[in-house]
Order: C-alpha cells, then sequence, then structure tokens
C-alpha cells in the first residue's frame, strides 16, 4: 500500500502489509504499547513482516524518531483480543502506536526523555486530527488485561494528558486500610466491579474477587495508580477509581 504520511511528525515511511480495510467507521480510540523485543529493529521487522500478522500505525524509537508503517484510514492488527466499554474489534476503532521498549520480560527500562517527548506530540497530533476523545486513549492492559502489561506503569501518562491526549488524575497516596483481594466477595467488590466496567474494563459485576477481577484492577493501577501494581482494591485504588468516573462517563 502506498499513502502518504497522515502526521508531520513522521520522519520516515516504513510500509507494513499487515493491514485490511476498517470495519464500521472511522478510529476514534488510540491505543499504546511498547514492543516487549529485545531490540527495537528487531520489533520493526515483525511489525513489517507479512508473516507475523502483526502490525501498528506507528512506530516509535528510544531517540524520538517516528515512522508511519500503516495509514490512518486502514485497520492494523495490534489490539488482538480486547474490549473497551462492550466493543471487540478495537483494531477497527482504534489507530496504534509501537513505543520501543523491551517490557516487563526485557528488564523494563525507563522510556527516555526524548521517546516520552516524541510519543507525546505524535499523540496530541492523532487526536486532534481525528477528534479522538481524551478517555479513548488507553494503553494495550486497558483493553486487554490479564495477557497484557504494556505501556505499563512507567509510562507517564499524566504527561499525556496535560498534552490533551488522555485523562488522569492525582492518585491518592497510598494508605492503610481495608483491601479487596482475591477470594473476597460481597457488595464492596461488585460495587467495585460495577465502577471499573462504567472506566470501559471488560468485567462482569460478579461480587466475587476472581482472577478476572484481580486482572482488571492490576490494569487499572497501571494506567492510574502507578506507584503499586498489585492487583488488590486498596482504599487508594478504590478512591482513585472513583475520581476518574465523571471523565469515563460522557
Amino acid at each position: 500500500m502506498s499513502f502518504a504520511a497522515d502526521s508531520p511528525l513522521v520522519a520516515q515511511l516504513r510500509a507494513s502489509p499487515n493491514f485490511e480495510p476498517r470495519r464500521g467507521g472511522p478510529a476514534d480510540m488510540l491505543i499504546l504499547h511498547y514492543t516487549g523485543m529485545a531490540s527495537a529493529q528487531e520489533a520493526l521487522e515483525r511489525l513489517c513482516d507479512a508473516a507475523s500478522k502483526v502490525s501498528s500505525h506507528y512506530f516509535v524509537f528510544e531517540d524520538g524518531r517516528c515512522l508511519q508503517l500503516v495509514a490512518e484510514t486502514a485497520r492494523a492488527w495490534h489490539a488482538g483480543a480486547s474490549s473497551w466499554k462492550g466493543e471487540t474489534d478495537i483494531n477497527s476503532r482504534s489507530i496504534g502506536i509501537e513505543i520501543a521498549n523491551p517490557g516487563h520480560d526485557g528488564g523494563y527500562p525507563d522510556f527516555p526523555e526524548t521517546q516520552m517527548a516524541a510519543v507525546t506530540a505524535l499523540c496530541a497530533d492523532i487526536v486532534a486530527r481525528n477528534a479522538i476523545p481524551a478517555a479513548r486513549v488507553l494503553g494495550h492492559s486497558d483493553v486487554a488485561p490479564g495477557r497484557k502489561s504494556d505501556p505499563g506503569e512507567k509510562f507517564d501518562w499524566a504527561r499525556l494528558a496535560r498534552a490533551g491526549a488522555g485523562v488522569y488524575r492525582q492518585a491518592e497516596p497510598l494508605a492503610a486500610g481495608p483491601v479487596l483481594a482475591t477470594g473476597s466477595s460481597g457488595g464492596d467488590v461488585e460495587d467495585l466491579q460495577r465502577n471499573l466496567a462504567r472506566i470501559g474494563y471488560g468485567i462482569e459485576a460478579s461480587g466475587h474477587f476472581d482472577a478476572a477481577t484481580l486482572s482488571v484492577v492490576a490494569a487499572f493501577q497501571r494506567h492510574f495508580r502507578p506507584e503499586l501494581v498489585d492487583g488488590r482494591a486498596d482504599i487508594s485504588t478504590i478512591m482513585t477509581l472513583k475520581k476518574l468516573l465523571p471523565a469515563f462517563s460522557k
């Protein structure tokens, strides 16, 4: 596919063969990933290999260079099995950015300042041109909790929000108190599950704190309460979640 760069921030086009027409309307979500591979070049080659059947619209190196691999009008293959607010074809609804970082299995280094600045600028440009709501700028771990952990707790979501590309509220501080965890049950667990579903996470309000609930709580923490990611719903997690609800109920 021959295409022109959609963003003025693109330094180079590197067309991936892994795309198809979107199903439905234009993209109204932006999904962020880390590559999770040993080197940026290895990850880029995989995203452009027809045999891999994976791709993203954009790729950002550690030094901030931005490549475009798939036109924004096309459906790239980056989200996999995922859901948000009941929608399951996230690839058709989203634009995907892969950020070069070996991820949790590769030591999970900090995102360099040059890279974080480039990602922030790119996200701000994408959401402005596509009128993507701030509440629909998400991580892969948000739409695929338990299965994915990227871009993870070291990613600067607050910086993105300040640039108009995402929602963030200052997390409530860690404090001693009651905790909902695996094995808990009852109305408090059901309220937690309902509030996570209101944000957009794919979770049933069963009233039982099961393995799926732990995965969703950990995903929420990675994005919105990164100081401690353990999947346990402590006071800080629950209060931060309640602070965020108005921004996601629009």
